[in-house]
């Protein structure tokens, strides 16, 4: 990593937001000081719990299946910064962001200057290089993953040929409400009037919610469980494994769909975009010499279900009950998902990722069913990855399966990876 650049990322990841004002307001105010950039590239929105970073992926993998050059925004990184910021799946490199934020720190300091609650945060100056980044690199549309929620999200001062809700569970509560009503109300905050909608599998409190805000929009909807039913043969198939993938692959599909028809997207691209799909961490399958590596991003309550069905199909699969590695960040998030890993694993090893809101090895020892009959120990990252390709946890023929946290894979991944120094 060049010098330069590590200072310019450390200046970034410190600008947090100051006062009262949403993200959606501090983004406004940038958006216009920057000519409006989002309005440069037609784009879809993507919002929901769970599954909007895959849904996203595979927007993106339809569309360049199609022949468009393609934006893709998501978040949050698991290596690089520049990986939020891709054009057809090119990160942003090292100089780009380094000059990019050559351009906007000014920027954001004379907003400051007037207000400090209009100062752009870090998540805001990155959804502005996207912005400034499809259109200077002159895509023909691009893929806007939401941040978190959707009608405060910084994201949300685009009106897209299609917004997406992905999935609606209970994560973020202390944000977002503390029903799934309530958390349906943010999400739909994406709506927007008479634009498209496509809702993949939600339950009935959420759809309650998300048809009555969309009535009030005028926004056609179109509604996963509706047009597939509930038997997964039924499903589009994809590259990215596991049955939840499907359940995206269907909202994908739909609201490819959706687009009209000058985007050129038939059954056939559709389906050539959605075997084409590459999403790291998300069940993501490598070697490490003759172990079987598993990299999994479930790291919330809606997650744990997910992850105790591959699990289960992994032991069926290698007769075999893996290790597991896991780090969470909040025990309202490691309870289940402790709970499903405990169901399956042969032994588990707790490593809380470098972030101040993961559990400590103790908080996740005692989250621990008392069941589990199998090893339970701690564990570091630089020890169970020495090396690039390496990995030292359990036999040399074993099955390996590292979940929880977004932030603990990445760290994982930049010792896995060769030659990759991360941020």
């Amino acid at each position: 990593m060049n010098p330069g650049y590590a200072e310019v990322a450390a200046r970034l990841f410190a600008r947090r937001a100051e006062g009262p004002r949403f993200g959606i307001d501090r983004m406004r105010l940038l958006a216009a000081a920057l000519g409006h950039p989002e309005r440069a590239v037609p784009c879809l929105h993507v919002a929901g719990t769970n599954g909007k970073g895959s849904v996203s992926a595979m927007l993106d993998a339809i569309l360049r299946a199609a022949g468009w050059r393609t934006g893709l925004y998501t978040s949050p990184h698991l290596v690089h910064l520049g990986e939020r910021v891709q054009v057809d799946r090119h990160p942003l490199s090292e100089a780009e962001i380094a000059a990019y934020a050559a351009e906007l720190e000014p920027i954001a300091d004379r907003l400051a200057a007037t207000d400090r609650a209009d100062a752009p945060a870090f998540f805001e100056l990155m959804t502005a290089m996207a912005f400034l980044q499809f259109a200077r690199q002159a895509c023909d549309v691009s893929v806007i993953e939401v941040g978190l929620g959707g009608r405060l999200d910084a994201t949300s001062i685009v009106h897209p040929e299609v917004a997406v809700i992905t999935s609606i569970a209970m994560d973020h509560c202390e944000i977002l409400g503390d029903t799934l009503g309530r958390i349906a109300a943010e999400k739909a905050g994406i709506i927007k009037p008479g634009r498209p909608l496509v809702v993949g599998r939600v339950p009935p409190e959420a759809e309650e919610v998300i048809a009555r805000i969309a009535a009030e929009r005028g926004a056609p909807v179109r509604w996963v469980r509706r047009v597939y039913g509930e038997d997964l043969a039924d499903y589009p198939r994809t590259s990215l494994e596991g049955d939840y993938q499907r359940w995206n692959a269907a909202t994908a599909t739909l609201a490819a769909e959706a687009l009209d028809a000058r985007w050129r997207l038939s059954p056939a691209v559709i389906r050539a975009g959605l075997n084409a799909v590459d999403w790291p961490g998300r069940w993501q399958r490598t070697r490490a010499g003759e172990r079987l590596l598993i990299l999994d991003s479930s790291h919330n309550p809606e997650g744990a279900a997910v992850l105790s069905s591959n699990l289960a199909r992994l032991v069926r699969e290698t007769g075999r009950r893996p290790l597991v590695i896991t780090g969470i960040l909040g025990a309202v998030r490691a309870r289940p998902l402790l709970a499903a890993i405990a169901e399956h694993a042969a032994e588990i090893v707790l490593v809380p990722p470098d972030q101040p809101r993961a559990c400590s090895v103790e908080e996740l020892r005692g989250l621990i069913p008392a069941s589990f009959a199998g090893p339970i120990r701690a564990g570091r990252v630089d020890a169970l990855f020495p090396a690039p390709g390496r990995c030292a946890a359990g036999p040399p023929d074993g099955v390996v399966v590292v979940t929880g946290s977004l932030y603990l894979l990445g760290e994982v991944l930049t010792r896995f990876r060769a030659g990759d120094g991360g941020v």
